[in-house]
């Protein structure tokens, strides 16, 4: 049985070699105490036990085999490793460590727990050779590795076939997404020059709302009560923001808002969406098959959408010619419905909506898209990743509608930065602008009521 897993036979324990990798940069393992209390050097010592294994076992019989197989052929292995490196584990954490490396071989390998860390939000492969994640803000190198291109080709492979798409020299790049929702986008050769390209955003278990975004100082409590009153008097609300800016997260919290009576149809490229609601309809894209066809794009979605009889639509991001179907829905008694898209301002976001709405053919002249766009979205919120990894509410905007053939705009909360310390930490404050909301009075009558100093420019938030 050995022969069957171990290239040429026969299973090693190589002499140590010092490892130059930062050991913050390694994966968390379980939350088992016992295991833990080793610290960093029982973390290397795992890294190191991966590498050791991917390095000597055949790693396509591994894909057919059982957990049990795995385990009886590693156990021994795993045993002369730590007893090699002189590591005083005692027989159950000896057990722990063989078990979660039969379960990182059999799923997605040396990334396996890197998903399991709970602080890592983005894990970004560059190929075979090197693996970067994202925590708390920052952008570090991991020491994990992959065998070779073949051995990270086949972790992709197990990606992709999951959902029945597929990924090759005729179609090198995919969206996917794994079992707990993590959204992946991979590329390979030949549009990926140097080897598979694969980046994925962790599916979080806990979605944030917007009191614990104001735990990381993302936004203050008035901020949050002009959004909740906007959501609950069914305002449309346009999220804006760079890659990586907490478009989709702040899109969730802002979500928890809408009354559980309504009902909801979300629309996405990749679903990630977490509504908490009991009547949630949920739409996904799909890319045309080996032959071309049955592409299903987010128009589609959106004009469909609208026979299900929802009472908001809920678009995870526009990008094209859907926009024009999203603001014919936002003005046609779908109103309180939301989106997100890629810009670095509100006015930006409004330029780049217009494009959009031009892109469906549709024969309308520039001011009535205008004019479209500024009686659909009554906010605008504008998020921000900063220098030092933290992310930031950096403007909520109201449209106040057309000036001539401008759309008019009122900032009414905005980031002040003051300085960068030494640290490169971002330092400001979040003020008002003096401007009150026109929907204020509205909101009134639905028994909403901004507190006296909500708008005042010269009350710190």
């Amino acid at each position: 049985m050995l022969g069957r897993f171990i290239k040429g036979g026969e299973a090693r324990i190589e002499p140590r070699v010092e490892s130059t990798t930062v050991v913050s940069a390694v994966p968390a393992l379980s939350p088992v105490a016992d295991v833990e209390s080793h610290g960093d050097d029982f973390l290397t010592l795992k890294v190191e036990l991966h590498r050791h294994l991917i390095d000597r076992f055949n790693l396509s019989a591994l894909e057919t085999s059982s957990k049990d197989e795995i385990l009886n052929e590693i156990r021994p292995i795993v045993r002369e490793f730590v007893r090699s490196r002189s590591v005083p584990l005692n027989a159950r954490e000896l057990d722990q460590l063989t078990s979660e490396t039969a379960d990182e071989m059999l799923g997605l390998g040396p990334i396996e727990p890197l998903l399991k860390d709970d602080t890592i939000t983005d894990i970004m492969i560059n190929t075979h050779k090197r693996v970067f994640i994202e925590r708390r803000g920052i952008v570090e190198e991991t020491a994990i590795r992959f065998r070779d291109e073949a051995h990270l080709l086949r972790v992709i492979n197990k990606i992709v076939s999951n959902i029945g798409r597929r990924v090759d020299e005729s179609s090198p790049m995919v969206d996917a997404r794994l079992d707990d929702g993590s959204r992946v986008n991979i590329a390979v050769r030949p549009v990926s020059v140097d080897g598979p390209l694969v980046s994925i955003r962790k599916f979080s278990k806990n979605p944030y709302s917007l009191e614990r975004l104001m735990a990381f100082n993302s936004i203050r409590p008035p901020m949050i009560e002009l959004l909740r009153i906007a959501v609950q008097a069914r305002k449309s609300i346009l999220v804006s923001g760079g890659t990586g800016s907490g478009k989709t997260t702040l899109l969730n919290a802002l979500s928890s808002y809408i009354p559980s009576r309504e009902r909801l149809i979300t629309i996405e490229d990749a679903a990630e969406l977490q509504l908490q609601q009991p009547h949630v309809g949920r739409l996904e894209t799909r890319p045309p098959n080996v032959e071309g066809k049955g592409e299903v794009r987010q128009r589609e979605l959106l004009k469909n959408a609208l026979r299900m009889r929802p009472d908001r639509i809920i678009v995870g991001e526009v990008r094209g010619e859907e926009a024009f179907d999203m603001l014919q829905a936002m003005n046609t008694g779908h109103e309180g419905s939301m989106t997100t898209i890629h810009a670095n301002t509100p006015r930006d976001a409004i330029s780049r909506l217009e494009q959009m709405v031009g892109m469906a053919g549709m024969p309308m002249t520039h001011d009535s898209i205008r004019a479209q766009i500024a009686s659909a979205i009554d906010i605008i919120v504008q998020t921000q990743r900063l220098s030092d990894g933290g992310r930031r509410v950096t403007s909520i905007s109201e449209l106040t509608g057309m000036e001539g053939n401008v759309v008019q705009l009122q900032e009414i909360y905005h980031f002040v930065r003051r300085e960068v310390t030494a640290e490169g930490k971002v330092i400001g404050d979040f003020r008002a602008t003096g401007v009150r909301p026109r929907f204020a009075p509205e909101a009134a009558t639905l028994g909403h009521h901004f507190a006296k100093d909500a708008f005042n420019p010269q009350v710190a938030l």
